[in-house]
């Protein structure tokens, strides 16, 4: 069972932490997103940390729940925490999240939803990025400004 979904149980849509992991997948010059199914705006795959996880694990199980890629290994880019990372969910869940930024490394599998949490996946280039969840933006954001990303897009080619 879901860490979070039980936390819930005993103090509703209260303000809580959470630790999780996002990971950067990249595809020649493109980033791999999410159409998220409950704010139909587009984040990066990754979720929350379980009882027992390294947050490493936790990336290799949030891309393989939500893409069914996998990875050989994973580069932390970054911790990310604040109000930047505050989330309040459409249903009225509050979060600040404390999010491990990976980059993911010799990926392989067949792109495909496998749970609920997304409606569509996608690459897409810097240049032509969506609508973007307001965490996905910040981390997307601090990727540009240090050219990180640029140096990933370089590298993956």
């Amino acid at each position: 069972m879901s860490y979070i979904r039980e936390m819930r149980k005993h103090i509703g849509h209260a303000p809580m932490l959470s630790a999780g992991a996002t990971v950067i997948v990249l595809k020649g010059n493109q980033i791999l997103l999410n159409l998220r199914s409950d704010t139909n705006t587009w984040g990066i795959p990754g979720g929350a940390l379980e009882l027992g996880e390294t947050l490493e694990q936790t990336a290799a199980r949030e891309l393989r729940e939500e893409t069914n890629l996998t990875a050989e290994s994973f580069t932390l880019l970054h911790l990310f925490s604040g109000p930047d990372f505050y989330f309040k969910y459409p249903n009225g869940d509050e979060l600040y999240s404390v999010v491990a930024l990976y980059l993911a490394n010799g990926v392989t599998g067949e792109l495909r939803i496998t749970d609920g949490e997304s409606s569509e996946l996608a690459y897409f280039r810097k240049d032509q990025l969506p609508v973007l969840e307001s965490r996905a933006e910040r981390i997307i954001e601090w990727l540009i400004e240090r050219n990180i990303l640029q140096e990933a897009f370089q590298a993956s080619n």
